[in-house]
């Protein structure tokens, strides 16, 4: 799974999901962006990618349920995600990162430069890993 380099983008939020996909193929790294995590889930299930990249707060399958769902699956449970909300003050992030196993938790909103950089780092890691 971790040769593919694509990443796979969840945001909900159009305007937010466009300046990733922009901030991420200008940097050379090729995404999918789908828009809630039940599509993503339902990708996950036919399709490899590097890394994950959803949004925390989503109608329907929220990121942590679709978190979960990925850690309890064998095929994907390795997959470096990085988790992005704006729920700065609302959420414990180390149980995020004990729980769900999440890689990383950014605070919407963001630097481009410190997404890249933490993309980066994560899929360095699997790799290594693998």
């Amino acid at each position: 799974m971790l040769l593919e380099s694509r990443i796979l983008v969840v945001e909900d939020n159009p305007a937010q999901a466009g300046a990733i996909r922009f901030c991420l193929e200008r940097c050379g790294l090729p995404c999918t962006v789908i828009a809630n995590g039940y599509e993503a889930w339902k990708l996950l299930q036919i399709e490899d990618f590097a890394l994950l990249l959803t949004d925390h707060q989503m109608p329907g399958l929220s990121g942590c349920q679709l978190v979960e769902r990925i850690r309890q699956d064998l095929r994907l449970a390795s997959l470096p995600i990085i988790m992005l909300t704006a729920k700065r003050l609302e959420l414990d992030v180390s149980r995020l990162k004990e729980e769900f196993r999440v890689n990383a938790v950014m605070m919407k909103p963001f630097s481009p430069r410190e997404l890249i950089a933490n993309i980066r780092t994560h899929m360095a890691a699997a790799a290594c890993i693998a």
